[in-house]
């Protein structure tokens, strides 16, 4: 779509995004189970993974002291926050 595109309501595209500013990049507070180290890693660092039930949601990341993978549940709000800060979502599906 170019800058000189317009919607339904005849407006363009540049006219419609003006003045806006790019968001600052959201950043998560986070600890490792492992090595006990708590730190905070950018929405790119995370995984989600939402499953049908409780037990097969989980968000992940890689603890940027000790290289462990840390895999840990995610309630509703969890997901709610990880999703809308931009974390990139997995929907698993069963295999029925």
């Amino acid at each position: 779509m170019s800058e000189s595109a317009t919607s339904g309501a005849g407006i363009s595209v540049a006219v419609a995004f003006a003045g806006m500013r790019s968001a600052a990049p959201v950043t998560f507070k986070a600890g490792c189970p492992d090595c006990r180290e708590r730190f905070e890693l950018a929405a790119s660092a995370f995984r989600l993974a939402i499953g049908a039930t409780s037990r097969t949601t989980f968000y992940s990341f890689t603890c940027p002291e000790c290289g462990a993978a840390v895999r840990k549940p995610a309630g509703e709000r969890i997901v709610e926050l990880l999703t809308g800060g931009g974390v990139r979502t997995l929907r698993l599906h069963s295999t029925l």
